[in-house]
């Protein structure tokens, strides 16, 4: 194929909305740049603002990243990029960015800062990292990381000797719903990219999963592809989300009952035969005692717990029933909700093998074949002496750890003093709940580091902040792409990084240095690691780098097949609807409804979520993205409004049961909201100075937290049970 000026602008023309070259093969960056005449670089990479990893092609003009495009090659992004995506090169040029590293003059809080040069940065944390860990030991040194950035800090704190790394991801995030999934089949349906055959399924249950807000690029596709193929769409939500507003059903259900609703659907599913028999009997283990679990669930019951009409209830059941198997009970993605979090992702994770969808199309498939061998460049960590504080008392805390069981060792100095906190990448007042426990670990602390790229309310508390440069100005590691099939895909710089920031590899291995630890660092730079790690893989790192994501073959196998059947992990190698794992611990082996706590009158459930246009507080500084959306609102309903004398953008506070209130917050008066709740988008209310677009705009949910209730398998902080009034501004 002939790639002339001529031919390229024909290709660009069949490209629709906007999308790069979405229909016709993208020919690779140095091919794009001659057909234009070499007046810009194309740079293919992979986007950061958020941790979807979507390919990216970065257009570059005299040294300046001047557009990003979705690259069609990639499947995370299939030529199409969300608007954060787009708004990358307003992370890379916010006049706000962290420039220089800094050491802390004043009290924490106070803002006060000196510039240092990195070399004195590094021997300060060194020189402190090392006194804790003669004092205290090198357990008693923490991480707290999300991102990319992670991996490289990890590092740090395993030579060091630490084993006490966790990430929000695991605690306040995904971790319930991933075991509950590894404890039925011996594996999640993925954490980056959930497995999610949306585009072939016929029904589609969404329990608050906010597709069309939480705009994870690839599943949003695939949602709108199962609309216009028909696909029926149940929304089980207290609020009229964008989701439920293409829905076919919305079901606005009492919080807290879903594993109500979920067990009352399992029973009319087996009474009723619309389970799948062969499938049960040749991949399921416990159907005889799950069948008898759930005869108390009964519709009749479920229509007055969940404050459902028990049509609905008994409906729902039979589309799911009846398209079998080709549909899904979609598993969520935030899921730390009432603390009894786990047994709900049990009995989302057990009514789909009931209905035969893991590995079924329309489904969840399976995971793709094949399995890259690992690259070791590093001599073996030292054993920690004494057992980690991440994993707690809670017999299936993950490997990635429980942030809020370091916070409270933290405080109390138990099973022994926590006295550094490295945090890279996580804004952990926004992150965990009851922000002022937070503090209070953060005062016991002798060092706090920050590597971040903005100035968050968290950098800005810390004794040392660290610049790390964006994502469009380092490379990071080779990623294994999972989708139907394996590919590679990689980070590379579009421009050299600005001010003084420096990718997080360079900034972990120049901190090993520092503590005598240059065993544990790189050698070389990260994309010579990086070319190692793709020659042992058998891919042409150069070729890669050109199209920036390239294919496994042969490892698509998405379907149960004669030839490519399912694998479980578990110990009687079926599905587990009877979690032997969980009886041995006292569990409940099968998910079993307790009531949770309900709001007291006069008062709501604080319900939070996602803008399409905001990733958590990462991006509320972002000039493009933060005019598109400067503040969240509070949404109330229109009834309890009324009774409140409260009109559409009036300014309001949220005030908690504790007597915690917000920032004022304009009202969102609105039928789309049950009236026992409120909600309000996730990521405002920064009160750090030097983030001057987001400074006090909105208000902060998270501050509202202070009560949260921990789930007794994983450990994770549920943190929906939080209640509020809602006050009028004098």
């Amino acid at each position: 194929m002939s790639f002339s000026r001529r031919n390229f602008l024909k290709y660009a023309a069949l490209s629709a909305s906007g999308s790069l070259l979405a229909e016709t093969p993208f020919f690779g960056a140095r091919a794009r740049a001659m057909a234009e005449g070499g007046k810009a670089r194309y740079v293919p990479t992979t986007c950061e603002m958020c941790f979807w990893k979507c390919g990216v092609i970065a257009k570059v003009v005299d040294g300046k990243v001047v557009k990003l495009e979705g690259n069609p090659l990639h499947p995370q992004s299939r030529g199409k990029l969300c608007a954060r995506g787009q708004a990358g090169m307003g992370l890379l040029y916010d006049k706000d960015r962290l420039k220089v590293p800094m050491i802390r003059s004043g009290a924490r809080g106070e803002n006060r800062y000196k510039q240092a040069s990195w070399d004195a940065a590094f021997d300060y944390v060194a020189e402190k990292l090392t006194a804790i860990k003669e004092k205290y030991g090198p357990e008693s040194i923490a991480l707290f990381a999300h991102g990319s950035p992670g991996t490289y800090f990890a590092n740090v704190a395993r030579a060091i000797g630490s084993p006490n790394i966790s990430y929000p991801s695991f605690s306040q995030c995904l971790g319930a719903r991933n075991v509950a999934w590894e404890l039925t089949y011996g594996e999640g349906p993925q954490s980056t990219c959930e497995r999610t055959d949306m585009a072939n399924s016929r029904v589609i249950v969404l329990f608050g999963t906010h597709l069309g807000e939480n705009m994870h690029n690839t599943q949003n596709q695939e949602f709108a592809a199962a609309i216009s193929n028909g696909a029926r769409i149940i929304a089980v939500d207290p609020r009229f989300s964008t989701a439920a507003g293409k829905a076919s059903m919305w079901l606005p259900i009492k919080p807290g009952t879903d594993l109500a609703l979920l067990l009352s659907w399992t029973n009319i599913i087996i009474k009723e035969g619309w389970y799948d028999r062969e499938y049960v009997a040749r991949y399921t283990n416990g159907f005889k005692e799950l069948s008898e679990a759930v005869k108390q669930y009964t519709p009749e019951w479920a229509a007055r717990e969940t404050e459902l009409p028990m049509h609905d209830i008994v409906e729902a059941a039979r589309a799911l029933g009846k398209n079998a198997p080709n549909v899904m009970v979609h598993p969520g993605r935030h899921f730390s909700w009432h603390g009894n979090d786990t047994q709900r992702g049990r009995a989302m994770a057990i009514l789909n093998a009931i209905l035969g969808t893991w590995g079924r199309r329309g489904g969840i498939w399976l995971a793709p074949k094949g399995k890259l061998a690992r690259l070791e460049d590093r001599p073996a960590y030292p054993e920690p002496k004494r057992d980690a504080v991440v994993y707690g008392d809670y017999p299936f805390a993950g490997g990635e750890g429980l942030t809020n069981t370091v916070r409270e060792a933290t405080i109390s100095g138990k099973p022994y003093p926590i006295k550094a906190w490295l945090v890279t990448g996580t804004n952990l007042l926004k992150t965990m709940p009851d922000e002022r426990r937070t503090r209070k670990a953060i005062d016991q602390l002798d060092l706090l580091v920050s590597v971040d790229v903005m100035p968050t309310d968290m950098v800005m508390l810390a004794d040392v902040i660290l610049p790390e440069c964006s994502y469009l100005e380092r490379h990071d590691g080779l990623y294994n792409i999972t989708t139907k099939e394996s590919g590679i895909a990689l980070r590379q710089p579009a421009v050299e990084p600005l001010y003084q920031s420096k990718p997080a590899w360079w900034i972990g291995n120049r901190l090993c240095r520092s503590l005598k630890l240059d065993a544990y660092g790189v050698k070389g730079t990260w994309e010579d690691r990086m070319r190692r790690q793709a020659s042992l893989w058998g891919i042409d790192y150069n070729e890669l780098a050109d199209k920036g994501y390239i294919s496994i073959p042969g490892s698509a196998a998405p379907y149960i097949t004669p030839t490519n059947p399912p694998v479980f992990k578990t110990d009687s190698k079926k599905i587990e609807l009877y979690s032997s794992e969980l009886d041995d611990e006292d569990f409940d082996p099968i998910p079993r409804y307790k009531a949770i706590e309900q709001p007291p009158a006069g008062q709501y459930r604080l319900l939070y979520g996602r803008t399409p246009v905001h990733t958590f507080t990462r991006t509320v500084n972002n000039q493009w993205l933060w005019e598109l959306y400067k503040e969240n609102q509070v949404w109330v309903n229109a009834r309890e409004a009324a009774r409140l004398q409260i009109s559409n953008g009036d300014l309001v506070r949220v005030v908690n049961q504790d007597g915690v209130e917000s920032d004022p917050v304009r009202a969102r008066v609105t039928e789309r909201i049950r009236p026992d709740c409120v909600y309000m988008v996730h990521g405002f209310g920064q009160h750090s100075p030097a983030m001057t677009r987001a400074y006090n705009r909105g208000a902060d949910d998270q501050h509202l937290i202070t009560r949260y209730t921990v789930d007794p398998i994983t450990g994770v902080t549920g943190m929906r049970v939080n209640f509020v009034k809602i006050v009028r501004e004098a």
